[in-house]
């Protein structure tokens, strides 16, 4: 009984400690924070069972950074009760993790794991620019970072990159480098924005999110998320072939990668799409492209990319009123399918209740307007056509 005793309370006072360590935030946050301080913020719903898994994880992440002496303050804010400070940051989705250094907001749209989050917040937490002295520090940033962006200037240490000028700003990712054009690639704020994901990767819905803010397309092979069949894997190599071998052709305007499964892009086409498959997305205005027949070849998808470019390929979905409409009515039918199939009953009751104070609302609506239509002719009646007694004293008036 002792030992048990004993085994709660080391468990409780262990509780405390990692909670320590995570601040919960409220509106009067952004008044009372320091000038200099960085943080590292998740937004979050009681009843978002997301945010209700990231939890451990989060207190995992705060016990962390304070453990190696980071200077990123971890906390938590309930978006539902701190209206003001979810405002302040325009939060939109639970959870939604962001950082705050210097009164710049930088969102996290990564993968909610406590690596990805770790990395985003030694990356912004950090200095902007960090300076690789030596041979030894590029290699183990390199290490590191599946993309990195390097300016090198007239005396790098960099000696083994062959560069025609100096200086020069260069990205290093999929085992290659390449050198910013001004001529070529435009503003140098837009190519990193275009550069900082690799050529070919896995991809998932918050990084598909984030690759629509480059302006790019993103071409995606849709396979299983387990045991992959024979045409998934020759998607697979089909795509990261056609990026490998033809970047310069077509990097400017493409993404490309696989996503496992498609959940996510069933609610971009409103239906289901079949697996193993081929799509290239518009995030900007959520259009998408499906080639014309099979692809067979790696010419095949040439073609199809080139058809896009081409605007040959209609353009199909897209953010207009009417497909915002079919949008939201797909939305509700996908949401209720489910809950029909398990509990009618109450389903019917959530369908029929909200329709049911609708109508009574619209029925008194229309009552109270026809009270006002009948009081207003009555009032017209009055006047347009007196009543005999009176037009009986006006006559006898005229008459004196």
């Amino acid at each position: 009984m002792s030992l048990r005793r004993n085994s709660l309370s080391g468990l409780l006072l262990l509780l405390v400690c990692v909670s320590a360590f995570v601040e919960e935030l409220d509106d009067s946050f952004l008044e009372t924070r320091g000038a200099d301080d960085i943080w590292l913020i998740k937004f979050y719903a009681p009843w978002c069972s997301f945010c209700k898994q990231l939890d451990p994880v989060w207190h995992q992440i705060g016990s962390e950074l304070r453990s190696v002496g980071s200077p990123v303050n971890v906390g938590k804010s309930d978006a539902t009760v701190s209206i003001g400070l979810a405002k302040e940051f325009q939060v939109r989705g639970y959870p939604a993790i962001l950082m705050l250094k210097k009164d710049v907001k930088y969102n996290y749209s990564g993968p909610r794991t406590r690596e990805g989050i770790l990395e985003f917040a030694n990356r912004v937490g950090g200095p902007l620019v960090r300076s690789l002295s030596s041979l030894q520090l590029f290699q183990h940033a390199m290490d590191r970072h599946d993309v990195m962006f390097v300016y090198v200037g007239a005396t790098s240490p960099l000696k083994m990159v062959s560069l025609p000028s100096l200086p020069a700003v260069v990205v290093f990712k999929d085992g290659s480098y390449f050198t910013f054009n001004e001529e070529r690639d435009g503003d140098l704020k837009s190519w990193i924005n275009r550069e900082r994901f690799l050529n070919y990767m896995k991809i998932d819905s918050y990084t598909l999110y984030a690759m629509g803010e480059t302006g790019k397309l993103v071409l995606l092979a849709l396979v299983e998320a387990n045991s992959l069949c024979k045409e998934s894997l020759r998607y697979k190599s089909l795509v990261e072939k056609v990026s490998a071998e033809n970047r310069e052709t077509y990097s400017r305007h493409f993404h490309f990668g696989f996503m496992e499964g498609g959940d996510y892009i069933n609610g971009l086409v409103m239906g289901e799409v079949t697996l193993p498959s081929l799509i290239v997305v518009n995030l900007s205005n959520d259009g998408y492209f499906l080639p014309p027949g099979a692809v067979e070849t790696e010419r095949h998808l040439l073609d199809f990319l080139d058809g896009v470019l081409e605007s040959s390929i209609e353009c199909q979905g897209g953010n207009s009123i009417h497909q915002r409409i079919r949008r939201v009515i797909y939305d509700i039918k996908v949401t209720l399918t489910p809950l029909f199939s398990q509990a009618p009953l109450f389903g019917c009751f959530l369908v029929s209740f909200p329709l049911a104070i609708a109508i009574f609302f619209c029925y008194l609506c229309c009552k109270a307007r026809s009270n006002m239509s009948e009081d207003d002719d009555g009032e017209g009646d009055t006047l347009s056509a007196p009543s005999p007694q009176r037009r009986k004293k006006l006559s006898d008036k005229k008459t004196d």
